[in-house]
């Protein structure tokens, strides 16, 4: 054997041994306009690293009073460089956050920001920046999503902003939830980023790897104070101490034990003495505008034997932001769906990552074969490649219906796409064909959009946060569906005059929430307000007095609560065609109502020259990978491929294999004297 092919059939064996030496690619932010965009590792960079960690820690207050939060969350920025620097940090916010102030500290001078128009806000900081001054500049990209920009911070200096937002908190079953997102998780986009807008660019961001927790602190109180006896008071997400005050107020703090809270969402929930929920009529009298808000307790569930036998699209997000622990809780999931299914039930699934994957070509009967069948597909998936969702959906939908069957599109993922309003639109234009339940899974999902798919389709999102959670919710999820809707539900006044109310049209009720409207009102205090509705074969209708209602300072946040309610709409929803229209609006609203939106942003500027050169370096600050979610999130975000056996691990198995085969016939080629020519 010549030496040349000695080489070419004994190097394969050596390729899983090389491969065990070889260090998973480590990304850096790219500039080639040809690529998609995609977050990257941050790669730690000599003295630089002391530059790239700017925010040093994030203290957050919470006030839950009723039904309203006043949360304040307060960021501290420092330059321990030697050299000026500004700085961009990307956060998460609650979906339904109503960011209303914003004011920069510096030293002892306080600056208030205040609200303009996007690009005149952008403009008015760069111009600072390029000044000398230090400013900020406050962003929204998603509902969920904002940017921090800080200017000219000087080696030694210490930047304090601090944002203040209200928000409504609506009981599910009884129970109330307070949540406080802490980290945005890695996004997916198949936009080229020569071609994304300036909403999407922050999905270029730079990630630290799995072992590596962020270098800035978080701390968080909350004060809780609802004037009804507390029947309960938890935190499952983060260790704390809750301290009761009375028996209707406590306060809750992170325990000293919690090292590492600023990986996850942080969730309290409670629970009324006899699991009551508040219900009832708040009214707010501004200086030129009146406000309500009616919350409304959801009927008592009535059972029914007539159940509607329906037909389940089971989209499951196998992608690989869903490696390891999000996936391993989807897996639950789906077998206590699945296995929960009636006899008269058809179902159907369909796993997407880079492309999608269908079971079978139209729904199958929900029998043991079939159950059996589909949890082995699912349970064969690792988790890897990216996240094209609206493709998955286009290909749920397309499925032949099953006659006379209700069809329900059940969506199980952690929403890490950036892709939300295409998504949005999908489902919105195909409401007669199917409802939406959406199921967000991990420590940190994207629940702008696992809400805003529910709300599209009329369905209910959850949130799993942990695998001891799964079967709790698929028993959830059963019993909404077991029940009727409340359907046809209007709301008509007597006596009292009520313009812009929100929402428009109040979809059909899962049994469980609460009803919720917001509006503004003039004229006298009286009349009454009425909710009517369908449950089953029963009518429904409860009547409010106006007058009775609770007229209260405190109840200032409505005007900020009603506005962020129309935003909703008017971002998720638009009932115009005509974009610019909806732009116009949705800026008059957030000058009007001095709220930051996707069109105004906060800017705050001290007119003092910190930096006569007006020269610092640019940082964007790392974030921390979401609690629980793998490297594949981003070291694969333009793969394709589904992880069941990866690609590149399959070459090297059939490599050796080809080889030894190879070796084995000369070998006896050889021993039977035949003579080969290479």
């Amino acid at each position: 054997m010549k030496p040349l092919f000695k080489i070419f059939l004994f190097f394969p064996m050596l390729l899983p041994f090389l491969q065990l030496f070889a260090q998973p690619p480590v990304l850096a932010e790219s500039h080639d306009t040809g690529k998609t965009l995609a977050p990257y590792f941050y790669i730690e960079n000599g003295d630089e690293a002391t530059d790239d960690f700017p925010l040093k820690k994030t203290d957050v207050t919470v006030a839950i009073s009723g039904v309203m939060a006043d949360v304040t969350v307060l960021q501290k920025y420092y330059n321990a460089g030697t050299r000026p620097i500004s700085a961009n940090y990307i956060f998460p916010a609650s979906t339904r956050a109503a960011v209303h102030a914003m004011s920069m500290t510096i030293g002892e001078k306080v600056i208030h920001a205040r609200i303009e128009e996007k690009k005149a806000a952008e403009k008015t900081f760069t111009q600072a920046k390029k000044e000398g001054k230090q400013a900020s500049l406050l962003q929204q990209h998603r509902p969920n999503v904002f940017s921090m920009n800080v200017a000219n911070i000087m080696p030694g200096d210490e930047i304090a902003i601090r944002l203040h937002y209200c928000e409504l908190l609506t009981p599910e079953n009884g129970t109330y939830a307070f949540v406080f997102p802490t980290v945005v998780g890695p996004r997916y986009a198949n936009v080229p980023e020569a071609a994304a807008g300036t909403d999407d660019i922050w999905v270029k961001n730079p990630y630290l790897q799995e072992d590596r927790p962020t270098p800035s602190a978080f701390d968080i109180r909350v004060h809780l104070a609802t004037g009804i006896p507390l029947q309960e008071v938890r935190c499952d997400t983060h260790a704390t101490e809750i301290g009761w005050n009375t028996s209707a107020s406590c306060d809750i703090e992170l325990s000293a034990t919690e090292q590492a809270g600023a990986d996850r969402d942080f969730i309290v929930n409670y629970r009324l003495a006899g699991k009551q929920i508040e219900s009832g009529l708040m009214l707010y009298e501004g200086e030129n505008e009146r406000f309500f808000a009616l919350m409304m307790a959801p009927p008592e569930r009535i059972a029914t034997d007539m159940i509607v036998p329906r037909e389940y699209i089971f989209v499951v997000d196998v992608s690989g932001s869903m490696y390891g622990f999000p996936l391993d809780i989807s897996k639950q999931l789906i077998t206590d769906l699945i296995g929960s299914l009636g006899p008269n039930d058809r179902f159907n699934v369909v796993l997407f990552a880079g492309d999608s994957r269908v079971m079978a070509p139209a729904s199958v009967a929900a029998g043991p074969e079939n159950v059996n069948r589909a949890l082995k597909l699912i349970d064969s998936q690792a988790g890897g490649g990216g996240t094209e969702l609206a493709a998955a959906m286009d290909t749920a939908l397309a499925l032949p219906a099953t006659e006379s069957m209700s069809r329900t599109l059940v969506v199980v993922t952690d929403g890490y796409i950036a892709a939300e309003k295409e998504v949005f639109t999908r489902i919105s234009r195909n409401l007669g064909n199917a409802n939406m339940f959406a199921f967000g899974i991990g420590s940190s999902v994207n629940r702008h959009l696992i809400e805003g798919m529910a709300r599209a389709g009329l369905g209910e999102p959850f949130v799993i946060t942990e695998p001891g959670k799964a079967t709790a919710a698929a028993r959830q999820f059963r019993e909404y569906i077991q029940y009727p809707l409340m359907s046809d539900i209007r709301v008509s006044c007597e006596d009292f005059e009520t313009y812009d109310v929100e929402p428009r049209a109040i979809p059909d009720l899962f049994a469980g929430r609460p009803i919720v409207v917001f509006g503004k009102w003039r004229g006298k205090k009286s009349g009454t307000i009425t909710i009517t509705g369908t449950t089953g074969a029963q009518q429904y209708a409860r009547t409010f007095s106006v007058a009775d209602a609770v007229t209260s300072e405190n109840h200032m946040p409505l005007r900020y609560l009603w506005a962020r309610t129309r935003l909703m709409r008017l971002s998720d929803f638009p009932d115009s065609g005509d974009q610019d229209e909806v732009a116009r609006e949705i800026t008059s609203l957030g000058l009007t109502y001095h709220l930051l939106t996707r069109y105004t942003s906060f800017v705050a500027v001290s007119e003092t020259i910190a930096n006569p050169s007006g020269q610092s370096r640019d940082t964007t600050q790392p974030l921390p990978l979401p609690k629980g979610v793998s490297a594949l999130a981003i070291g694969t975000m333009g793969d394709n491929a589904f992880a069941t056996v990866p690609e590149p691990e399959m070459i090297f198995l059939i490599v050796p294999v080809v080889g030894m085969i190879a070796i084995t016939f000369w070998r006896r080629r050889k021993s039977r004297g035949v003579s080969t020519c290479v």
